[in-house]
């Protein structure tokens, strides 16, 4: 799988010839300035929750790319309202076969709404399967005990879980997160974009060495091969 990290949460992963792309944050983030959101490649978008930092480039990207949104079913009433009709509504517990892979949704802690205001529906991570590997993307979450769930009953290669603590979980319990799904392969998000969610970047990778696990920091429009 290729991956490309777009700024704050919104990644970009290639699984079986197909586009993934995770909460598009990128045009009203100035640290990625340097990423043209007109050329960002998506067959799928996969939104985790409604708050603008991983919902404002959604609708102009689906209504180029044409892509399959995936999200909860609040989030698909709004995005239709919006224009776009390619939504695939999904809520938690819920799974789908898509052609690239499986789409698990699973619980998040944390809040939703969305940019005009109303209600976001309940705020969901994901978790594909497919036959490149099996990935765990959290959105945004405190530390919750169902994340042993996801250990006890799935095989994780790498998991992206929210690092910039006050309204997601910190370091310190991503790397708890880290133990409860089985996975020491961590790819940090949530962290730096705005000044509550700044982190000292050696200390959180010495940390997550410390516990035995690999915490990876993606810069902005890098791409990396796992």
């Amino acid at each position: 799988m290729n991956i490309t990290y777009f700024g704050h949460s919104c990644f970009g992963v290639e699984v079986n010839g197909k586009h993934i792309l995770f909460d598009p944050f990128i045009s009203p983030n100035e640290l990625a300035a340097n990423i043209d959101v007109s050329t960002v490649k998506a067959d799928y978008i996969l939104i985790s929750h409604g708050h603008e930092d991983h919902i404002a480039d959604v609708v102009s990207i689906a209504k180029r790319t044409n892509a399959k949104v995936v999200c909860n079913f609040e989030i698909s009433v709004w995005l239709n309202k919006q224009g776009v009709s390619t939504t695939h509504p999904m809520n938690i517990g819920g799974k789908w076969k898509f052609d690239f892979g499986d789409v698990k949704c699973v619980a998040a802690a944390h809040s939703s709404s969305l940019p005009d205001g109303t209600f976001g529906g309940n705020p969901m991570g994901f978790i594909i399967e497919s036959s490149e590997g099996n990935f765990y993307y959290a959105g945004d979450t405190a530390l919750t005990y169902d994340m042993k769930l996801i250990g006890d009953y799935r095989r994780i290669d790498f998991a992206f879980l929210p690092i910039g603590d006050n309204f997601t979980m910190g370091v310190d319990n991503a790397i708890i997160a880290s133990e409860f799904i089985r996975c020491d392969k961590i790819i940090g998000m949530h962290f730096d974009t705005f000044g509550y969610i700044k982190i000292d970047k050696e200390l959180a990778v010495s940390k997550f060495d410390n516990a035995g696990n690999e915490l990876i920091l993606f810069n902005i429009g890098e791409t990396k091969t796992f």
